[in-house]
């Protein structure tokens, strides 16, 4: 807890060496960042340089915390960073749609519900298709993702998960 938080210019745009530079990490463990956590998704300019936000700053100094200081896995920040995220905007967003299984315990935190409430959000053009009208079907594909969930939740226990 020796550092304090790091000195961030003003700026609209940040290259990935400044990012490096100011959160002291390397690119190549940014560009990893990247592909484990949705949350940080830098644009790329028209050469497709990678150019940062304040908030995507934030997002790497906050990673880097939960995983060095707090010594979370990755799948535990992960995780931490949607719950934080669920929790500024206020769970029970136009996203859920309050379908959590048979059990009817909520779940908004659960991975299988994050990806579809991730899916929700995707342009129609590219959501997928699901046959609906039919209520026996629909019983059952709900038990069956209730199961799913269940087991889901069996083997991250087993792994130490939560």
């Amino acid at each position: 807890m020796a550092k304090t938080a790091p000195e961030i210019p003003s700026k609209l745009f940040y290259k990935i060496g400044e990012v490096c530079e100011i959160t002291d990490t390397q690119p190549y463990v940014l560009r990893f960042w990247e592909s484990e956590f949705p949350q940080l998704a830098p644009k790329k300019n028209r050469s497709g340089q990678r150019v940062y936000q304040r908030k995507d700053i934030d997002t790497v100094v906050r990673i880097k915390k939960l995983l060095y200081e707090e010594e979370y896995t990755i799948a535990g920040a992960r995780r931490k960073l949607d719950e934080e995220h669920l929790a500024a905007r206020g769970t029970g967003g136009p996203s859920d749609d309050g379908a959590n299984g048979a059990s009817g315990e909520p779940e908004e935190d659960h991975p299988v519900d994050l990806l579809s409430s991730r899916a929700a959000r995707l342009p129609r053009e590219v959501q997928p298709e699901l046959p609906t009208g039919d209520p026996e079907r629909e019983a059952r594909l709900e038990r069956a993702l209730a199961e799913l969930k269940k087991a889901l939740r069996e083997v991250q226990h087993i792994l130490g998960g939560e």
